[in-house]
C-alpha cells in the first residue's frame, strides 16, 4: 500500500472523509448532488476485476456501507453506483444520491452542467456528519 497515490484529478475534485479497511472515502465537491467516491488504496488498479477475490468482496461490502450512509445522510430517491474510469483510470467507485428533483434527473450526472463546489462551512458540516455515519456503520 505504500506506493498508492490518489489520482490528482480525484484529489482536486474531492474532500477526504476517511478510510474504510480497503477504500479511501471521498466527498465529490459538487453541491448539486450528494456524491461519495470510494478509492481502493492499491496501486495500479483500473478495473474491479484487478482486485483479488477477497478484496473484491471487501469492496462490495464497502459499497454497501457507503450506500447505507448515503441513504441515511441524504435520503435520496435512488442511489447510483458506477465505476466508469473514462477520465480517471485509477479504480474508483461513485456512490451518487439521486433525487427526482435534481438537475440531471432522470439522466446521468456525468457531464451534466458545471460542478458547483460546496461553501466551506457546508462542506465541513457534511463531512462531519458523513464521518460519524461511516464510523457507526
Amino acid at each position: 500500500m505504500t506506493d498508492f497515490t490518489l489520482d490528482p484529478r480525484l484529489a482536486g475534485d474531492t474532500i477526504a472523509i476517511g478510510d474504510l479497511p480497503l477504500c479511501s472515502v471521498l466527498l465529490l465537491d459538487d453541491a448539486r448532488f450528494p456524491w461519495f467516491v470510494l478509492v481502493p488504496r492499491r496501486a495500479g488498479l483500473t478495473e474491479i476485476t484487478d482486485l483479488p477475490p477477497d478484496e473484491a468482496a471487501t469492496l462490495m461490502q464497502e459499497m454497501r456501507i457507503a450506500t447505507g450512509v448515503m441513504q441515511s445522510l441524504a435520503k435520496p430517491d435512488k442511489v447510483n453506483l458506477g465505476a466508469l474510469g473514462n477520465l480517471v483510470s485509477q479504480l474508483h467507485i461513485h456512490v451518487v444520491g439521486r433525487f427526482r428533483s435534481d438537475p440531471a434527473w432522470p439522466g446521468p450526472v456525468w457531464g451534466h452542467g458545471t460542478r458547483t463546489p460546496y461553501p466551506p462551512h457546508a462542506a465541513a458540516q457534511l463531512v462531519e456528519r458523513a464521518r460519524a455515519l461511516f464510523q457507526a456503520a
